[in-house]
C-alpha cells in the first residue's frame, strides 16, 4: 500500500462514490468513520517501515508518481495526516446534525484529499493549483444546486484563481534566486510576486471582503468548513516556503511585512466584530481575526515559530466545527441570524447557544479555552519582538471578546415569561457537547497535544533550528 493512495486517492474516490451511491442518512458516518480510521493509521502507523503482524508483515510506502509528479510522504508527515483527518472527522460527523450531509460530506472529502497532495506534491510548487481544484470544489459545496453564485463566492473564486499564477511564477525566480543569490532584482521580484500570491491566499487585508458576504449568502457550516480548511493549508503551504528558502526566512523586511499583515488582520478583524448585528458576520471577523494570528505568528523571529503556529492550528478545527455547527441550528429559527432576528432564543436553544458562545470566546482567546493557550504564547513572543505589535493584537483579541457578549446578550434578551424549551435534537446536543468539552480539555490541558508538536521539527528541519 503506497501512502499517497491511502492518504489521497482513497478518500477522493470515497467522497464521489458517497454522492452518487449512498444517502443523506449514512454518508455522515460513512465520511467520518473513514477519516477517523485514516487518521488512527497515520497516528500509529510509521510511513516507509515494515511492521510484522503474526505471520505477515507489511509496509505503507512513501511515495508514488502520477504522470512524471511525485507524491511523497515521510515517517515526519505521519502527526500533521492524523491532525488533519481527526478534524475532518469532526466535521462529517456533524453534517448530519447541520443538515447537510450528502454534498457536504461527498465533496468534503474530495477537498481534504486535494489538500493534502498540495503538501505531499513534488515539486511543490504545483501545490498552487491543487489548492485551486479545492477551491473550485468548495464552490459547489457553497452554492446549493440550481442557485445563481452571490457576490461573496464569485469574489471568492477570483481571488483564488489571481493567487496561482503569482505563486507559479515566484517558485519560477526562486529558483533562479537560488542559482545566482546576488542578483538583487530577481530577488526583489520574486519577493513581491510571493507576497501579492500568498495575499490573494490569506485573503489579507483588504482582500478579505468576500468572507463576510459568504457567510451572509451561504450555509453556516460549509463556509465554517471553507474558513477551517483552506486557511490551515495555506499556513502550511507557507511554511513550506520559508523552510526551503533561508532568504526569504532571514529577510527582515520579509518578515515585518507578514508581521504588520497579520497585525492589521487581527485589529481590524477584531474592530469589525466588535461592530456587527448578523452572527454570520461575526463568524466572518472573528475568523479573519484568527488568520491574522497566524501571519503574526509566521512574522516572528523566534526558535519556537513551528510550536505557536501548530497550537493555534489544531484548535481552530475544533472552534469553528462548534460554531459553525451551533450557527446552523439557530439560523432554522432565526433566519438571517441578526441580532433583531435571534432575540430570546436561548430559551429556544440553550445547548446552542452556548456552544456558540463558548467557540466564539474561545477563538478571542478567553482562559481555559481551547484558544487560550496559543494566544499566551503568542502575545509572550510577540512581545518580546515588538511592544506595539503586542497592543494591536490585545485590541484585536478585546473585540473579539465584546462582540461575543454582545452576542449573547442578544440571545438572552426575552420576555420574563418565555419558557425554557430544548429544541435541539439529541445528535445535535451530542455533537456540540462533545465539541465544548474539547475545547475545555484543549484550553485547560494544552499538554494534549505534545505528541503532534515534538515531531514537527523534522516536518520542518530547516525552521526548527
Amino acid at each position: 500500500m503506497s501512502a499517497p493512495i491511502l492518504w489521497i486517492a482513497l478518500p477522493f474516490l470515497a467522497g464521489g462514490a458517497i454522492l452518487f451511491l449512498l444517502g443523506e442518512k449514512y454518508s455522515s458516518y460513512v465520511a467520518g468513520g473513514l477519516t477517523a480510521l485514516l487518521s488512527l493509521i497515520a497516528l500509529f502507523i510509521p510511513i516507509d517501515a515494515a511492521l510484522l503482524l503474526g505471520a505477515f508483515s507489511f509496509k505503507i510506502s512513501s511515495a508514488i508518481e502520477v504522470f512524471g509528479r511525485s507524491f511523497e510522504f515521510s515517517a515526519a508527515d505521519g502527526p500533521l495526516l492524523a491532525m488533519i483527518y481527526g478534524l475532518a472527522a469532526i466535521w462529517f460527523f456533524g453534517s448530519e446534525s447541520s443538515g447537510a450531509a450528502h454534498r457536504f460530506t461527498s465533496l468534503g472529502l474530495m477537498i481534504i484529499a486535494l489538500l493534502t497532495a498540495s503538501i505531499a506534491v513534488e515539486p511543490f510548487l504545483y501545490a498552487a493549483l491543487l489548492l485551486e481544484m479545492a477551491a473550485m470544489l468548495i464552490v459547489f459545496m457553497l452554492v446549493p444546486i440550481y442557485q445563481v453564485p452571490g457576490k461573496g463566492v464569485v469574489r471568492f473564486i477570483v481571488y483564488q484563481t489571481f493567487a496561482m499564477p503569482f505563486i507559479l511564477f515566484s517558485g519560477w525566480m526562486l529558483a533562479g534566486v537560488e542559482a545566482n543569490p546576488g542578483d538583487l532584482g530577481t530577488t526583489i521580484q520574486s519577493g513581491i510576486m510571493l507576497t501579492m500570491g500568498f495575499a490573494f491566499l490569506f485573503a489579507i487585508f483588504p482582500l478579505y471582503n468576500w468572507i463576510p458576504q459568504v457567510l451572509e449568502e451561504s450555509p453556516p457550516y460549509a463556509a465554517g468548513f471553507l474558513l477551517w480548511a483552506l486557511p490551515v493549508f495555506t499556513v502550511i503551504f507557507a511554511l513550506g516556503f520559508l523552510d526551503r528558502y533561508a532568504w526569504l526566512r532571514n529577510t527582515a523586511q520579509i518578515s515585518n511585512a507578514v508581521l504588520v499583515s497579520g497585525l492589521i488582520m487581527t485589529a481590524t478583524g477584531g474592530i469589525f466584530c466588535a461592530l456587527q448585528r448578523h452572527l454570520g458576520r461575526i463568524l466572518a471577523y472573528a475568523a479573519i481575526a484568527e488568520t491574522g494570528l497566524f501571519l503574526l505568528a509566521l512574522g516572528l523571529q523566534t526558535s519556537n515559530l513551528l510550536e505557536i503556529v501548530f497550537l493555534a492550528l489544531i484548535p481552530r478545527g475544533l472552534e469553528l466545527t462548534v460554531w459553525a455547527l451551533a450557527l446552523s441550528i439557530i439560523k432554522r429559527r432565526a433566519f438571517p441570524l441578526k441580532f433583531s432576528d435571534i432575540q430570546g432564543l436561548a430559551r429556544k436553544y440553550p445547548i446552542a447557544t452556548g456552544s456558540l458562545v463558548l467557540a466564539h470566546l474561545s477563538v478571542a482567546g478567553f482562559p481555559l479555552l481551547a484558544g487560550f493557550p496559543s494566544r499566551i504564547a503568542l502575545w509572550h513572543a510577540l512581545t518580546n519582538q515588538s511592544m506595539t505589535a503586542s497592543i494591536w493584537m490585545f485590541v484585536g483579541m478585546f473585540g473579539l471578546q465584546i462582540a461575543a457578549f454582545r452576542t449573547l446578550a442578544a440571545l438572552v434578551m426575552a420576555d420574563e415569561d418565555a419558557k425554557w424549551e430544548l429544541n435541539e435534537s439529541w445528535i445535535q446536543t451530542a455533537m456540540l457537547g462533545i465539541g465544548v468539552v474539547g475545547l475545555f480539555m484543549l484550553g485547560m490541558f494544552p499538554q494534549i497535544l505534545q505528541p503532534f508538536l515534538t515531531n514537527l521539527p523534522a516536518l520542518f528541519e530547516h525552521l526548527a533550528q
